[in-house]
């Protein structure tokens, strides 16, 4: 039987090798044979001293242990010691196949967790739409925004139409019209004020200017808001027409 080769892989420390050769010899890392174990591992320092590789101390702190291992077995005396240092070399064998079997569990996790990219890079833009669009959404944003446009623009003439046609009714007619009738009468029923007005700018106009009258003290006004009376001892301060409000 030749001599075992050995490929010269590179092995993170003693226990990494000695994992290595037990798992390729098919060992029992519960009961390890010393001896055939010491052979292989002088075996591959043997090999990395031929190809000119350094051969870290560890390494041969780790042959000169295993040696001493191997030396203590064969003296009867020092069984007992040669078994202690055994079995505390398996033990470290085992924890660090443990650790070996975690850590290559966490690579697998972080698969991803170590690629790095480049900065994006800056893309100029083209500056013609070489996209297809819905003509239908295309004619519904342009007459949005035509209709914005519009609305910024100065509103047209028929805008104000209903503000601008309305019938203006002056408050002056209306209070001549209401004195004249208290004057005649003395009184009147209040309500005969409001139902002689067609529509609701002739009502405006009369209740301002019974306001107006009723401020200059020409008339007025019964404790049941029911009758409406003229003041013949009122009105001693000019009656000045010309300043009466209009609506």
């Amino acid at each position: 039987m030749g001599a075992p080769e050995f490929k010269l892989e590179k092995f993170e420390g003693p226990l990494d090798l000695l994992l290595s050769l037990i798992a390729k010899h098919k060992l029992d890392i519960y009961d390890i044979p010393i001896s055939q174990l010491l052979e292989q591992y002088l075996a591959y320092i043997a090999q990395m001293q031929e190809q000119d590789m350094e051969v870290a101390s560890e390494f041969l702190e780790m042959a000169a242990r295993l040696v001493y291992i191997k030396t203590a077995m064969l003296l009867p005396k020092h069984e007992d010691e040669a078994e202690e240092m055994k079995l505390e070399l398996e033990g470290q064998l085992l924890e660090y196949s443990v650790c070996k079997q975690v850590a290559a569990e966490l690579k697998e996790r972080n698969i991803g967790g170590d690629i790095f990219v480049r900065q994006p890079a800056e893309i100029e833009l083209p500056k013609t739409f070489e996209g297809t669009v819905d003509k239908q959404k295309l004619l519904e944003a342009y007459l949005a925004v035509a209709g914005r446009r519009q609305r910024k623009m100065p509103p047209p003439a028929s805008a104000f139409t209903q503000i601008v046609a309305r019938r203006m009714v002056s408050i002056r007619s209306r209070i001549m019209l209401i004195l004249s009738k208290v004057m005649g009468s003395g009184n009147i029923p209040i309500e005969e004020v409001w139902l002689q007005n067609n529509d609701r700018y002739e009502l405006v106009a009369s209740f301002l200017a019974v306001l107006e009258l009723i401020r200059h003290s020409r008339v007025t006004v019964s404790d049941d808001g029911k009758t409406i009376c003229y003041n013949s001892a009122g009105g001693d301060e000019p009656w000045e027409s010309e300043n009466i409000e209009e609506q």
